[in-house]
Order: structure tokens, then C-alpha cells, then sequence
């Protein structure tokens, strides 16, 4: 998403807002003070926040300020490293006892002190507070049923059934009999929802509570939690560091850097006119719908500060292309600015327009990003690249023989990417991308059909999680150099080729000193392209390589693939549920359901063009894309144990057909190679012009 684009999200946020739910503005002076309106129900008071690790002092939160008022939705928005969550853990009362951390400034939650008061107190205070976290199967005791673990602070099993009720979870009652493995990860998360709502707390803490999750289910998670607020009147701090999702949810957004507050103010100005260049960064950086595809995306330079050695003056101005020397000798405070008058400060109450920002060149931010540049040619790579057909799979979950409880995760998928072509594979989790994957690979093997890639070559993989993929005793030198030894090459040789490697994917040759566990998640996704690309191979895999990274981070990635399979030719399956990765990616976009290819289709025409009611809905989920005109995915997928019969769409498709349950799978071709497995698409073109809503097509 480039500059020009951020007032296009501003203006769709705002229209998507409910005429009845105003936008909180929530004035405070230059350190967050609220000056007027209701008592806040969270207040923080130049917050600083240190630890000790093996004697070095990690700086996590250098003197914060900030109110939540009744009713609002806070987002904390910034980069892994920059405070958000030890602030959210300081709300909650819930800061590490060992090694304790060093504490000064204040923080009160509905009246309490949470770093120093009475235990007794601000343990009866928690149980007033909520808090969601990322991972729910690391927060629910894997060991107990979900009714149990509500119980502990709903008070029975009737309200834990309301509960959730309440949160969408459908059967409420059987699903209190449930284990959290037994659950989907939408689910899961909305059991901690519930829990977060037992005793009608005045604030929840939700440190990315979508993250983990697919975008359609982030979709409805985000949904729910806007109507939870709205219906209770409760606040909320939703953590994230993806503007775009703090944009579909917050009132006012609050970024964070080096432990600071780098900008704050109403979510919908803030993205129209961001003061700040880490703000304009993080914007630029992030991937829509309206991305350009004919380049790659702006970047934030650079890594995140160090908390154990923050660098003096502003935190940013290492990486910040407006940076003066002022920047490198002075903090610059949190004041409130007016885009009227530049860099001026403005005086009095806080603009509502311009908020508050710590920069001294606040007025040029909008000129703080260079040119993305172009993708290079594609080089031919052989003549050959990946080809299967008829590919099924499927597991034995339960019992033996002819009693035996089989999970079908492929059935009949066709799949082919020529040299230097990428084609990511996108749906929901359970649609059976990442099992494609693995027999491409040959880490499994198929019930049925072929896989064809170029004789005497090896696809290689780049995986979601770089840390756990790369052994930890090993230098990374020798994690890259294990590949070159079947290349015949001397160790002079491979410490060269490594270099280079390095080199290419944007890492310094003596990174290849270091173990893995020592490098940044960022670095360690880069050391593990470079493994995979030291020896080009004809076929590129990657898992959900950026689902873990940060936005500036996955952006960083996402350019680094897209630029390595152009210059070295290589074919590239992507697996994501991110359709908007996959369209700045990708040549083609395969869209799975259920073991099943939907809809196969050029990446540039599925916004504009794209006609399965799965894939549309996929599209109405990505945050900002302003899809209000598109259907969205409700439910949950089919259990792909019990699989619906005829179209695997049907049961949750709003355009379903009396013939959906019984359609036998069947592609129809249509202009530019795109092809649809759908009845929508057999419709004839009068048919289709008759219907004033499918013929103006996904907008």
C-alpha cells in the first residue's frame, strides 16, 4: 500500500463505522492526560519498565503516558520489540515476578494500583479485567474441558453456556464438554473471549488475538469483538502490528517504538494523514488489495532498536531518511500537532485532527519513502517447472481396515507452474495447501495421481517458522554451506558461496558466524531463504513464509521471493490465506477449499474478476479491502472427516443451489486462463446480465 492509498483506507474505515457509534477521540495533552470527558477506566503515568537478562538492562517501556476512556477501542500498534505487549501485561497486572523487573511511573485500572498496590486488591481487580492472547491453545489447560475453565470466573455452568452463547460459539452447551484440541482455532479463540467476559470487565487487554488465526475467522473475530463493545460498553486495548486490522476495529490508534509512544490520535485521521515517518513506514509497508503489483513494496530500512542498547536521541532516527543530528542527540517529546501549521507545535487543547506525535520533522513524513523501484526479468530456468495431476490424499485419523475413520485432505487437485512463475495457493486452514505442499516436496506421498518436476532436481522449502526450521547448535554459515558439499565444492569455495548467498537475500558475510537463536525473526526468514536458493533449485516452496513477521518485516520477505524467483527462474508454489500477499506474489492464484481447487485465476483479475462465492468471500475478510458489496464467509469449514457431498462450498455458500449438493466437481473455462469450479459460472450471459448484482461483478 503506497502513500496515496491511505486516505482510501481512512474513508473506508469511516464508512464502515455504524452511524450510531461515533469515533472516540478520547483529547489528552502532550503525555496522553485525558483534559476532558469521563474519568478513565485505565490510566498510565510515565510507565518505565526494565528487566534484567544475564545482566543486561532491557529497556521495555521508556516512559509512557496513556488513557483509556470508557467505551474505547485502543489500538497499540508497532513492530515485535517495541513495548506493546509489557504495556498490556502492565494493564493487567500480570508483569513477570522473576526475575522482577524495575518499575517507576504509575498505572491504575478502574482506581487500582496494578504495580504496587494491595495483591489482595489487584487480585480481586483482575477478575474485574479480561485479557485475550494469541495462541488460545497455550492459554486454555489442554488438560480440562472448556466449561470447567470458564466456570473458574463465570461462577456456574449456566453462565458459562451464556457466555458462550453469547461470543457465537454454536451449541453451546455440548461444546462445554469439549477439550480446547477439540476445537477449531475460531472457536478456540471465542471460548477465550467468553472467558475474558465473565464478570462484565470495564477493560479487555487483546495482545494479537488474530494473528494466529485465518482471515476470514480474523474477520469475525474482529466483528464480534466491535459488537461485544458496542452491546457491553466495555474498553478494550487490542494489540497488533498491523495497521489494517487496527483500522477494521480501534477509535484511536497509538504507535509504539523503542518503548515509546511514537504517535497517537483518531484511527481514521491518523491513516489519512500520519505525522509520523515510522507511522508512514508501517502504512507503506503493509499489503492491501490496491497494492501495485508492478513493483515491490516500500520497506522500512533497517532493524528495530536493541532494548538493551537503545540508540540516544530518537530511537527511530537510525532508520529514518529525515533524520537530522538534532534527532541523535535529543528525545523528541509527544506534543500535539496540527497538519496546518507543518512542524509548528500547536497550542492548547489537542487538535482533533493533527493528535499527538514525538518527531521534529513530523510536517515531511509523507516524503520519508524512496522509491520501491521495479522486479527484475524473469530468467528462463530450464523448460520445465512443476506439473501434477490428479493428486488425492488422505489419512487414517481413527480405527483399522474397513472401520478405519479417514480425513480427506486432496481430492483430484491439478496443478501446473512453468520456470519462473509463482502461483500461491490460498484458503482457509484445512483446505489442504499445505498437504500439497508436503507431496510436492516428497515429505509425503500421494493415494492417487502424479507430481512431475524437472528431472535430476529437488524442490526446496522455506517454512513458517524460520527459527524452528533452522538447527540451533549450527552456525549459519553451516546451515547454508551443509547444501554445498553435494556440489563438490572445497570449504574455501563454500565460505565464498555463502557470502554471496548471503549477500544476495540483503545479510553481511559475517552473519555467517553466528548461530540462528543470536539473529532477529526477520534475519533468521532471510538466513532461511538463503539455504534454500544457495543451490537454485527448478521448484521453490513456501509455507505461510511471512504469517509469522511483522508487516515490515513480511514485506521484506515478500519483495526478497519475489525478486529471487525472477532473477534465478525458479518455479514458486506460495502457500498463504492472504489474498492480498498472494496477489502481489503471484502470477496465479489457486484458491482451496476442502481438498479442492475452486477457482484458478491470473493474481491481477481477482479483484476485479474473480467469481466463486469462496473466493469472493475470501476477499470481503482482508482487512480495509472495503468489500462491503461482497458476501463474507460465515461458519465454520466442513469437518474434511465427513465432507459434504457435491460442492464442498455449499453448506456456508450464500448462492447455493438446490444441484450445489449433488454437482459433480467440474471446471469452467473461462477468458485469460481463468477457471471456476462453480454452478454460478454455467449460468448463461443472459442469465447473468439479468442479475443487477452479478453482472456489475466484485468491484
Amino acid at each position: 500500500m503506497n502513500v496515496r492509498t491511505h486516505e482510501a483506507l481512512a474513508a473506508r474505515t469511516l464508512a464502515q463505522r455504524a452511524p450510531d457509534r461515533p469515533e472516540v477521540v478520547g483529547p489528552s495533552d502532550s503525555s496522553g492526560r485525558s483534559q476532558a470527558g469521563p474519568e478513565p477506566v485505565a490510566s498510565v503515568r510515565d510507565l518505565e519498565v526494565t528487566f534484567d537478562r544475564n545482566g543486561l538492562a532491557i529497556r521495555a517501556l521508556r516512559g509512557v503516558s496513556l488513557d483509556v476512556t470508557p467505551g474505547e477501542i485502543v489500538a497499540l500498534v508497532g513492530e515485535s520489540g517495541s513495548g506493546k505487549s509489557v504495556l498490556g501485561l502492565s494493564l493487567l497486572g500480570l508483569l513477570p515476578l522473576r526475575p522482577e523487573p524495575t518499575l517507576a511511573g504509575e498505572v491504575h485500572v478502574a482506581g487500582v494500583d496494578m504495580l504496587r498496590g494491595d495483591e489482595p486488591l489487584r487480585r480481586a481487580n483482575r477478575r474485574q479485567l479480561g485479557a485475550v492472547f494469541q495462541d488460545p491453545m497455550t492459554s486454555l489447560d489442554p488438560t480440562m474441558r472448556v466449561g470447567p475453565q470458564i466456570v473458574e470466573k463465570a461462577g456456574s455452568l449456566d453462565e458459562a453456556e451464556r457466555l458462550l452463547d453469547s461470543v457465537g460459539v454454536p451449541a453451546a452447551k455440548s461444546r462445554l464438554r469439549a477439550y480446547p484440541h477439540e476445537l477449531s482455532g475460531g472457536l478456540r479463540q471465542r471460548v477465550m473471549i467468553a472467558m475474558a467476559l465473565a464478570g462484565s470487565p470495564k477493560l479487555i487487554v487483546a495482545d494479537e488475538p488474530t494473528t494466529a488465526l485465518d482471515v476470514t475467522v480474523q474477520a469475525q473475530i474482529l466483528q464480534l469483538m466491535r459488537s461485544l463493545r458496542d452491546d457491553r460498553g466495555c474498553s478494550l486495548v487490542f494489540i497488533t502490528h498491523d495497521l489494517g486490522v487496527a483500522a477494521e476495529i480501534a477509535d484511536r490508534v497509538v504507535v509504539m517504538y523503542g518503548g515509546r509512544l511514537a504517535e497517537s490520535g483518531p484511527i481514521t485521521r491518523t491513516l489519512a494523514a500520519p505525522r509520523h515517518p515510522y507511522t508512514v513506514g508501517l502504512l507503506a509497508s503493509r499489503l492491501d488489495l490496491s497494492s501495485s503489483r508492478s513493483q515491490p513494496l516500500p520497506i522500512l530500512a533497517g532493524e528495530p532498536p536493541d532494548p538493551a542498547d537503545h540508540p540516544p536521541g530518537c530511537a527511530f532516527a537510525p532508520r529514518c531518511p529525515l533524520a537530522v543530528d538534532r534527532c541523535s542527540e535529543e528525545t523528541p517529546p509527544l506534543l500535539a500537532r496540527d497538519p496546518s501549521l507543518g512542524d509548528a507545535e500547536a497550542s492548547g487543547a489537542v487538535s482533533a485532527v493533527g493528535g499527538q506525535v514525538a518527531c521534529f520533522r513530523s510536517g515531511d513524513a509523507a516524503a520519508a519513502l524512496a522509491p520501491a523501484g521495479e522486479w527484475p526479468p524473469v530468467a528462463a530456468h530450464g523448460s520445465f517447472g512443476l506439473e501434477c495431476v490428479g493428486v488425492s490424499k488422505s489419512f487414517v485419523v481413527a480405527g483399522r481396515g474397513r472401520r478405519a475413520t479417514r480425513l480427506h485432505a486432496l481430492s483430484g487437485v491439478d496443478l501446473r507452474v512453468k520456470p519462473g512463475e509463482c502461483v500461491a495457493l490460498v484458503g482457509e486452514s484445512g483446505s489442504g495447501k499445505s498437504t500439497l505442499l508436503r507431496i510436492i516436496a516428497g515429505l509425503q506421498h500421494a493415494d492417487d495421481g502424479d507430481v512431475a518436476i524437472a528431472p535430476g532436481s529437488r524442490p526446496q522449502m522455506v517454512f513458517q517458522d524460520a527459527g524452528a526450521s533452522l538447527t540451533p547448535w549450527l552456525t549459519v554459515g553451516e546451515l547454508i554451506g551443509e547444501r554445498l558439499i553435494e556440489e563438490g565444492l572445497d570449504a574455501a569455495a563454500r565460505t565464498e558461496k555463502v557470502a554471496e548467498t548471503l549477500a544476495l537475500v540483503g545479510l553481511p558475510a559475517a552473519v555467517a558466524a553466528v548461530r540462528p537463536t543470536k539473529l532477529s525473526g526477520g534475519q533468521r526468514q532471510r538466513v532461511a531463504i538463503a539455504r534454500a536458493v544457495v543451490v537454485p533449485p527448478t521448484v521453490l516452496l513456501c509455507d505461510e513464509p511471512t504469517s509469522a513477521l511483522d508487516v515490515s518485516l513480511a514485506a521484506v520477505a515478500l519483495n526478497l521471493l519475489g525478486t529471487l524467483r525472477r532473477q534465478l527462474g525458479m518455479a514458486m508454489v506460495f502457500v498463504t490465506h492472504d489474498l492480498a500477499a498472494a496477489r502481489l506474489v503471484a502470477d496465479r492464484i489457486a484458491v482451496m477449499h476442502l481438498g479442492h481447487i475452486v477457482e484458478d485465476l491470473p493474481a491481477e483479475a481477482v479483484v476485479r474478476d474473480a467469481r466463486h462465492p469462496y473466493t469472493l468471500g475470501l476477499l470481503a475478510a482482508v482487512p480495509g479491502a472495503g468489500a462491503a458489496d461482497r458476501p463474507a464467509v460465515i461458519g465454520e469449514p466442513p469437518s474434511p472427516i465427513d465432507p459434504p457431498t457435491g460442492c464442498s462450498f455449499h453448506p456456508r455458500c450464500p448462492e447455493a443451489r438446490p444441484t450445489c449438493s449433488s454437482r459433480d466437481s467440474r471446471f469452467v473455462e473461462l477468458a485469460g486462463g481463468h477457471r471456476v469450479d462453480c454452478v454460478l459460472a454455467e449460468v448463461s450471459l443472459e442469465d447473468l446480465l439479468d442479475d443487477p448484482v452479478r453482472s456489475a461483478g466484485p468491484t
